[in-house]
């Protein structure tokens, strides 16, 4: 090979490699900020209130679009099978992303916009947990659940990025990061239901 072409190519592979470690270098420092930021906010006071619910025997609703869908089923398979305590009661919990078939059809015939807002209707009651998981904090048919649910007594929990958006606004409770990347905005959702899941595990194992 040409002294002259080899040189070009393990110029440009100098460069992909530097430009990969920059990537990886860039992702890491946003998820730190991120961890940073999540430290101030109240985690503890969102799994008081689950657990409240959960004596009182309420229902939890978990719902996202994307990877924040997701994030909420599995949620929903943590607080349902990983909570569990022998000999003590389990969460009531749903995920509103995981029944396609319903999805689709409510998508279809009513619009994207409903399909989180009529799963809710006449299921939500008053005493309910909504968690709504939003890195944008706007989109539509979380929107349009939350303030369903609110007027239905419920009470919202949210985990926004990018300021919050209208979801800060209208959660009674929010983890909100600044972040405007989504990849660490849903790393981060995930890491919040999982310390979550093990703080109300704790509650209901000691009866607080």
């Amino acid at each position: 090979m040409d002294n002259e072409i080899l040189s070009q190519q393990l110029s440009a592979t100098n460069l992909q490699t530097a430009r990969m470690k920059e990537i990886f270098n860039s992702y890491i420092d946003g998820l730190k900020n991120c961890l940073k930021e999540i430290e101030q906010q109240d985690i503890v006071g969102i799994a008081y209130l689950i657990y409240q619910a959960y004596k009182m025997g309420n229902q939890i609703f978990i719902f996202g679009n994307g990877g924040s869908a997701a994030t909420a089923s599995h949620m929903a398979c943590d607080l349902k099978k990983g909570a569990i305590i022998p000999g003590k009661p389990r969460l009531k919990v749903t995920s509103l992303t995981d029944n396609v078939s319903l999805i689709t059809a409510l998508s279809n015939d009513n619009g994207y916009e409903s399909v989180f807002f009529e799963q809710l209707y006449s299921q939500v009651e008053e005493g309910d947990v909504v968690v709504a998981i939003s890195c944008s904090g706007n989109s539509p048919n979380v929107i349009k659940a939350v303030e369903y649910a609110k007027n239905c007594g419920a009470t919202v929990v949210a985990f926004t990025a990018f300021g919050g958006g209208q979801l800060l606004l209208k959660s009674d409770r929010c983890i909100n990061l600044s972040t405007t990347d989504y990849g660490q905005g849903e790393d981060i959702a995930v890491s919040i239901e999982h310390i979550l899941a093990a703080m109300i595990k704790e509650l209901i194992y000691i009866g607080e």
